[in-house]
C-alpha cells in the first residue's frame, strides 16, 4: 500500500482576495472549483502546474469571524528558484512576516494570517 499527498486545506474568508495573493504571490492557479448546490461552500482548488499537490481553499458563507489560527504554527512550505527575488517581491507585497536570516529562509502572511514558509531550492 502506497499513500501520497493529494491536497492541503485552508479556510478563507474573502475568496476572491485569497486568489488574488495566491497567485500574485506564489503563482497558484485556479484548476477545479466545487460549488455548493445552496450557496453555502465554495471550493477551490489551487496548482503550481508542476506537481500534483494541490492547496484547497474553502469559503464558508455564514462563517462571519477571523478564523482561530491558534498559535499558528501550522504552515505550508513552498521552494522558490529565485530566492532573493522572491523576498524582494514579497516585501513589495508588504506579506512578509518573519524572516531567519541564520536558517536563510522567511515567511509570508496570506490574507487570513497563514503563514507561508518561503525556501531556496538547493544547488
Amino acid at each position: 500500500m502506497k499513500f501520497s499527498f493529494a491536497h492541503n486545506n485552508i479556510n478563507v474568508l474573502d475568496l476572491d482576495k485569497s486568489l488574488e495573493f495566491y497567485e500574485a504571490a506564489l503563482g497558484l492557479k485556479e484548476v477545479s472549483r466545487m460549488v455548493a448546490e445552496d450557496g453555502s461552500f465554495i471550493i477551490v482548488y489551487l496548482g503550481d502546474g508542476q506537481t500534483q499537490h494541490k492547496l484547497e481553499l474553502t469559503w464558508l458563507r455564514d462563517w462571519d469571524r477571523p478564523y482561530n489560527l491558534g498559535d499558528n504554527e501550522f504552515h505550508l512550505a513552498f521552494i522558490v528558484d529565485d530566492f532573493q527575488e522572491a523576498l524582494k517581491k514579497h516585501k513589495e507585497m508588504n506579506c512578509v512576516c518573519f524572516e531567519n536570516s541564520k536558517m536563510g529562509i522567511y515567511f509570508i502572511n496570506d490574507p487570513d494570517g497563514y503563514w507561508l514558509e518561503i525556501i531556496p531550492s538547493k544547488k
